[in-house]
């Protein structure tokens, strides 16, 4: 598994660990004491560093290539996923991805930036980057599981939305505003988790919700650290700074009141323990349905409202 720089002190001991289990096996050598006293320093490594995570460290976490996306999420904590395609417009955008599922016997309507693992899934879903009929497919999806009074769940986990000049000629900046318009008034519940990168725009567009998420180790900002500290520094080295700057993690988000709560990860992120992170995800998205399920829709649409027009700060 990869290691970033900072985590150096828990690979040094892995390494320790790995060539300790090496001896036992070849010789007759009495090593476990050896061996569990590693495991429960790095243990013990692993929480002082990751309970002292900086911002940038925390966008490098949230961009690990072994961490869950939403399709991961959707095959491991829901049943009897029907995917549905298109924006019946313009094509079937594959950075979006949105269908019907069921958790725990209720029916929901799941929407999701997708990524790729690999150099062509990530071309095939453009790099989590969805165009305009990206988000019209989501809108023509909530507008759906309203219709059918579903709740719905957005997984968002995107670098921004596609900045082409075809997706601006198509009107990117008017989807992504029919979106916020449109999920502020849906009649059914609706949540949205940051499992990832949450980028400007590209991340709102679907983030418009009775109950908005992070999970731990994700971050949520108007702009990415290195685009930040391209445009104040003409530079990408400040991006460390930038990325302080921006307040853009979940304890940050969570303090300024711009998210409803954090979902925590297993030890070291959720890519060093994907099938607890699972469980976890499963168990939160339950109890806020349940939560969700119990309050009418014209006090869901109030209070949704409220709630964002109460971010920020302005004077008239």
């Amino acid at each position: 598994m990869a290691h970033f720089d900072f985590e150096k002190p828990i690979q040094d001991l892995e390494d320790q660990l790995k060539k300790v289990k090496e001896v036992a096996d070849k010789g007759k050598i009495d090593v476990n004491a050896s061996i569990k006293e590693l495991e429960e320093k790095i243990i013990s490594t692993k929480k002082e560093l990751y309970s002292n995570l900086n911002g940038w460290q925390r966008v490098q976490v949230s961009r690990h290539p072994d961490r869950p996306y939403t399709l991961d999420y959707v095959e491991n904590c829901f049943d009897n996923f029907v995917e549905l395609h298109g924006d019946r417009n313009v094509k079937d955008d594959k950075a979006m991805i949105g269908g019907f599922a069921s958790i725990n016997g209720k029916t929901v309507m799941i929407v999701g930036h997708q990524k790729g693992r690999n150099t062509k899934q990530r071309q095939f879903r453009n790099f989590g980057m969805p165009n305009p009929e990206g988000y019209r497919k989501a809108l023509r999806l909530m507008k759906l599981a309203e219709k059918f009074n579903k709740p719905i769940v957005c997984f968002i986990d995107t670098p921004g939305a596609s900045p082409g000049l075809e997706a601006e000629e198509r009107g990117q900046g008017e989807a992504i505003a029919r979106n916020l318009l449109e999920m502020s008034v849906l009649k059914v519940p609706v949540i949205c988790i940051i499992i990832g990168e949450g980028a400007s725009g590209g991340a709102l567009g679907i983030g418009v919700g009775d109950r908005v998420m992070m999970m731990e180790n994700t971050w949520y900002s108007v702009i990415s650290p290195e685009s930040c500290s391209s445009i104040l520094w003409r530079t990408w080295e400040f991006k460390e700074k930038a990325a302080d700057a921006l307040k853009l993690t979940a304890n940050d988000m969570f303090k300024n009141k711009l998210i409803d709560g954090i979902i925590l990860e297993p030890l070291g992120g959720a890519h060093e323990n994907p099938a607890e992170a699972f469980i976890i995800m499963k168990t939160e998205i339950d109890k806020m349905l349940t939560e969700l399920s119990a309050i009418n829709a014209d006090e869901l649409i109030n209070t949704r409202i409220e709630k964002f027009s109460a971010m920020g700060s302005f004077t008239e």
